[in-house]
C-alpha cells in the first residue's frame, strides 16, 4: 500500500474510523427529521440528548431547568464551542472523552466473576448500598425510591450491581441507558455511573460490570455502547480500550454548579504535592470562602484565614491542639495511663527493657503485640506473637523506630477507628488488614504487588502493602511462602495490623456503632483534652459494647471516611461562623 494512503492498517484503527463515520452520520440531526428535545431523568440528574434539540438556545434553556444538588449533562455535542459561546457564564465543556464499543464485535468474557456475581439492582438495601458507593466516590446520590419506582422509565434504565458471594456486600454498580426507549434518539446505548467500592479487594469488579452491561445490550441487538470518561482517568481508559472501546468525536457540556466546580475551576497550582488528607480539608475550606495558604505541601502544612482569624494546620492537626495533648498522644504508654485513669479499658502492658518482667508477661499471655512507644501509621508494630524468639526479633525491629518498645496483651477482634471532633463522634470505621484472593495462577508475591497497586491507586498513593518481614511472617503462619500459588478463591490476610498505610481497608460503621464505644471514645478525647483525634479500639463487633483501647492519634486522616462529613466538621471547629445552615 502506498505510504501516503490514509487507509488505516491495523484493525483497531479501521474500527475507530468506521465508528467515527457512524457517529457523524447518526447524530447530525434527529433520526425522524424532527426535534424531540429528549431528556432522561437518571436520579442523580438528567441526560439531555443534544442532537434532539432544535437549536443551541433550546438546549441551553433546558439545561437551565437543572434542580439543586443534581448534575445534568448534555451529550452528543459535536460543536461545543457554539453552545458554550451562547452561555459562557453558565456552561462549561466537560473535560471527558467519549468512547464507543461496537457491540457487533464485542466478545463476552470467557471466565465468570471470581467471588462475586453481577445482577440487577432489586431491593431497597441494594439502593442504599449503591448510594454508599456513590458518596464514597463523591458522586451524586439518588433517592432510593427512584431505583425501585415503577413510575420511572424502567425500560430505558438498567441498574446492575456486583454482589460478594461470601458476604452479600455490594461491591460495585453500573447504570445503562437504552436509547431506543428515549423518544427521538438513535437506538444505541450508553454506560453511566460505573463505580466500585474503594475498599473492595476482589479483582475485576469494574471490568465484569462493563462486560455484563455490554452483553445485555448486545443480546438485545443494540448496535453500540457509549460512555464518557474523564481525560485523566488513566486506569479507566486503559480498561475501556482493553475491552475494545474507541474514541469518537463527541463532547458533553455541563452547568457551572457547586457539584461541578472542581471540573471547571480545576485544581489550584499550589495544591500540587498535598496528600489526600490535607487536600480534603483545603477543598472544604475553599468551598466556604476561607483563604488557604499552602506553606509546605509535601508535609501537609497550610494556613487557613477568615474574618480576622488565622489558623495553621498540618492535615487535621491544628493550633487548637495543645503541645501537651500532642505529647500525650506521642507516647503510647503515657496515653494508656491517662485514659486508664479516666476509666477507659486498656489491655495489659509492660516495657521490653525489663527482661525478667518480659518473661513473666509472655508466660501470662498467650499472644502479645510489640509496638514502638513512639511512632505512627503502624510502623514497627507486630501483632499476634507467641514465641520468645519472635518477640525478640519484633523488639529489634521496633527499636529502629523508637528506643523504647512496649509489649502489650493481644486482644482478638476488629480494629475500630472512631474520629472525634469537638468531643463529638463524627465517623466510625472498622479497619481490616490487607488480604489477597488466590486465582490459581499468580504467586503470593504477585498477588500482593497487584493488590498493593490497587490500594495505592484508590488512596492517592497513601496505602501500600509492604513486602517486609512482617508480611513474610504472616504468610508463614499460614504455612506458605511468597513464591507459593494461592488456590482460586482462597482469601489470605497478609498483614496483621489494619493500618491504611500498610494496605488495610476501611469500612464505615457510623450508623451502627454501639453507644458505649462512642461514650468511651469521647471520654478518651476529654481525658487528653484534644479537640480532634482518632481513637483506636479493638472490639468484638462495632455493634457490641466490649472494647480495649489501643491508641489515640493526634493527626487522624479524615479522608476515606466517606460519606461521613469529617472535613466539614473539622472546618466547623476551626471557623464556626462558616458553618452551613443545613449542617447545624
Amino acid at each position: 500500500m502506498a505510504s501516503g494512503s490514509t487507509t488505516p492498517r491495523d484493525p483497531r484503527s479501521r474500527t475507530r474510523a468506521m465508528l467515527a463515520h457512524r457517529v457523524s452520520r447518526h447524530h447530525r440531526q434527529s433520526p425522524s427529521g424532527t426535534f424531540s428535545s429528549a431528556t432522561l431523568d437518571c436520579g442523580w440528574g438528567r441526560v439531555l440528548f443534544a442532537s434532539t434539540f432544535e437549536s443551541p438556545a433550546a438546549l441551553i434553556e433546558a439545561m437551565r431547568e437543572e434542580t439543586p444538588d443534581r448534575r445534568d449533562i448534555a451529550i452528543y455535542i459535536s460543536d461545543p464551542h457554539v453552545i458554550i459561546a451562547a452561555a459562557p457564564q453558565e456552561l462549561f465543556l466537560d473535560p471527558s472523552h467519549t468512547y464507543r464499543l461496537d457491540l457487533a464485535l464485542h466478545r463476552q468474557a470467557r471466565d465468570a466473576p471470581k467471588g462475586f456475581v453481577v445482577r440487577r439492582l432489586a431491593s431497597a438495601d441494594d439502593a442504599d448500598a449503591v448510594n454508599r458507593i456513590y458518596m464514597c466516590r463523591r458522586m451524586v446520590p439518588v433517592d432510593p425510591e427512584f431505583f425501585l419506582s415503577p413510575e420511572r422509565n424502567s425500560r430505558a434504565l438498567i441498574h446492575l450491581v456486583a454482589e460478594d458471594l461470601d458476604t452479600g456486600r455490594i461491591l460495585g454498580t453500573v447504570t445503562g441507558i437504552d436509547h431506543s426507549h428515549v423518544d427521538g434518539v438513535e437506538p444505541g446505548s450508553s454506560l453511566w455511573c460505573l463505580a466500585v467500592d474503594p475498599q473492595a479487594t476482589r479483582p475485576g469488579i469494574g471490568e465484569m460490570l462493563v462486560r455484563h452491561l455490554a452483553g445485555y445490550f448486545q443480546a438485545k441487538g443494540t448496535p453500540w455502547l457509549d460512555l464518557s470518561v474523564l481525560h485523566d482517568n488513566d486506569r479507566a481508559i486503559a480498561l475501556y480500550e482493553k475491552l475494545g472501546f474507541v474514541r469518537v468525536p463527541y463532547f458533553a457540556v455541563k452547568r457551572k454548579n457547586p457539584i461541578n466546580e472542581p471540573l471547571f475551576v480545576g485544581p489550584a497550582a499550589e495544591d500540587e504535592g498535598l496528600n489526600p488528607y490535607a487536600r480534603l480539608i483545603v477543598e472544604e475550606a475553599r468551598r466556604r470562602g476561607i483563604l488557604v495558604e499552602i506553606t509546605y505541601p509535601e508535609a501537609g502544612f497550610f494556613r487557613l484565614s477568615h474574618g480576622g482569624r488565622s489558623i495553621r494546620c498540618r492535615e487535621s492537626l491544628s493550633e487548637l491542639t495543645s503541645a501537651v495533648a500532642m505529647s500525650i498522644c506521642d507516647d503510647k504508654s503515657l496515653t494508656r495511663a491517662v485514659v486508664s485513669k479516666a476509666g477507659v479499658r486498656v489491655p495489659a502492658q509492660t516495657d521490653a527493657s525489663d527482661m525478667g518482667e518480659l518473661e513473666t508477661f509472655l508466660a501470662l499471655h498467650e499472644k502479645v503485640v510489640v509496638k514502638p512507644a513512639r511512632g505512627e501509621q503502624g510502623t514497627g508494630v507486630s501483632v499476634g506473637l507467641e514465641g520468645f524468639d519472635d518477640v525478640s526479633a519484633a523488639i529489634a525491629r521496633a527499636r529502629t523506630i523508637s528506643d523504647r518498645v512496649l509489649i502489650e496483651e493481644h486482644v482478638e477482634g476488629d480494629d475500630l477507628r472512631l474520629v472525634v471532633i469537638d468531643y463529638k463522634l463524627v465517623a466510625a470505621a472498622v479497619r481490616r488488614p490487607a488480604q489477597v484472593i488466590g486465582d490459581g495462577a499468580l504467586t503470593l508475591r504477585d498477588l500482593i504487588e497487584k493488590q498493593s497497586r490497587r490500594r495505592a491507586a484508590e488512596t492517592g498513593g497513601e496505602s501500600r502493602i509492604p513486602m517486609d518481614s512482617e508480611t513474610e511472617r504472616c504468610i508463614a503462619d499460614a504455612g506458605l511462602t511468597l513464591d507459593d500459588v494461592l488456590e482460586p478463591g482462597r482469601e489470605l490476610r497478609v498483614r496483621r495490623t489494619a493500618n491504611l498505610h500498610t494496605g488495610g481497608t476501611i469500612h464505615d460503621v457510623t450508623g451502627v456503632v454501639h453507644p458505649t464505644l462512642v461514650e468511651a471514645a469521647v471520654r478518651v478525647a476529654r481525658a487528653i483534652e484534644i479537640p480532634v483525634t482518632g481513637v483506636d479500639f479493638i472490639v468484638s463487633s462495632p455493634e457490641q459494647p466490649d472494647y480495649a483501647f489501643i491508641e489515640a492519634n493526634e493527626r487522624p486522616g479524615l479522608a476515606n471516611h466517606e460519606p461521613q462529613p469529617t472535613a466539614q466538621r473539622f472546618i466547623d471547629l476551626l471557623f464556626p461562623r462558616t458553618r452551613r445552615l443545613e449542617r447545624v
